[in-house]
């Protein structure tokens, strides 16, 4: 018996978050050469499954870059990388930022642990106080800052809560369901 499959499986979260990148005028392509990397001409490659942290997944990976297009602002999105350069540390505020933003976003559907970031920036990620935006000496706070109000209030805004909303649904539907170490297990 032929049966004919004109379906395919997706898996939700990528489903959700490939979807808000596409409406924010992301495509994403997924890459055997790169972790993350912005073109500056509307591609966000992202390392293939295989090469990623078991912990990471398309949805914080997404995110992230996110909210470095947010922190830079939108003169940034014409430029590699955001404009940033990774190989030297005159640029650590702005990934810290990010990081800042990424925190405070997920913070707002209790997502943070869920959606945090990976790699060498955990620890700094994990550190963070219960409010990543509060005042302190921190050089990424105002960074931060300036990019949660392009994300409360900019063009993304709706995208970024509809996106969040899914993901908080999506969390607290399957964590009752989530064996220990599944990240669905608790999301926060």
């Amino acid at each position: 018996m032929t049966r004919d499959i004109s379906r395919r499986y997706d898996d939700p979260l990528d489903v959700v978050w490939l979807t808000t990148a596409q409406r924010l005028g992301m495509r994403v392509e997924r890459a055997h050469d790169v972790f993350a990397s912005w073109d500056g001409a509307g591609t966000l490659h992202i390392g293939s499954r295989d090469q990623l942290d078991r912990d990471d997944t398309l949805a914080q990976m997404i995110l992230h870059e996110v909210c470095h297009a947010l922190v830079e602002g939108p003169d940034a999105f014409g430029a590699k990388d955001w404009g940033l350069c990774n190989h030297d540390g005159r640029h650590l505020p702005h990934e810290h930022a990010a990081q800042r933003l990424q925190a405070a976003l997920a913070d707002t559907r209790g997502l943070r642990r869920f959606l945090a970031v990976t790699t060498d920036f955990r620890p700094y990620y994990d550190a963070l106080p219960n409010d990543p935006l509060a005042d302190g000496p921190d050089p990424a706070i105002p960074l931060a800052r300036a990019g949660w109000e392009r994300a409360r209030r900019g063009p993304w805004a709706q995208t970024l809560d509809e996106a969040l909303d899914a993901t908080a649904v999506m969390a607290r539907t399957v964590a009752p369901f989530a064996d220990e170490p599944s990240l669905w297990r608790r999301p926060d």
